[in-house]
């Protein structure tokens, strides 16, 4: 009767994670208790102009989540649906940060559902500690001259210095 039923499927948490956050890392922390395995999917959008490579963003996650038992790394170039489709996925993982999210992954969600019939919108939020971080936000203070070393991976931190160290 109290049987826990553990999805032995695929998993996916997609982004661009430009950079990485700590936030982020909460997100595949929970994930992972929750399922087996977990494929951080890192996307290329042609809209969006990544301060990293796709390489670069790649290795911090490969170096942020080292320690994490069942987190595996991919990259996709298209649409998420189609590369949930050829795996096989059911299960997309999203983060909610505030109420203000909700609204877009709801919309995001059912979009998806209607791309692809057989698919699941799991979404988790982070401690509190992290609910108000966006890659975009850091980026702007690192920009600036901020720490940010609180709120991303020591590799992300001193990447991020070293990028604006350049850029100025």
């Amino acid at each position: 009767m109290n049987e826990i039923i553990v999805y032995a499927g695929t998993i996916v948490y997609a982004g661009t994670f430009d950079p990485i956050t700590n936030g982020h890392l909460d997100i595949m922390k929970r994930a992972v208790k929750l399922f087996k395995k977990l494929v951080v999917l890192v996307v290329s959008h042609s809209e969006k102009s990544p301060l990293f490579s796709l390489e670069e963003r790649i290795k911090f996650i490969q170096e942020a989540t080292k320690e994490c038992k069942g987190v595996e790394i991919d990259s996709f170039d298209g649409l998420l649906m189609d590369y949930m489709r050829k795996k096989r996925a059911k299960i997309v993982i999203r983060g909610l940060r505030a109420v203000s999210d909700f609204d877009y992954e709801f919309q995001l969600s059912q979009l998806n559902r209607k791309l692809y019939s057989e698919v699941e919108t799991v979404f988790i939020m982070p401690s509190e500690e992290h609910f108000f971080l966006s890659s975009s936000m850091l980026k702007e203070i690192a920009s600036y001259g901020g720490d940010v070393s609180q709120f991303v991976p020591a590799i992300v931190s001193k990447a991020l210095r070293k990028k604006f160290e350049i850029q100025k």
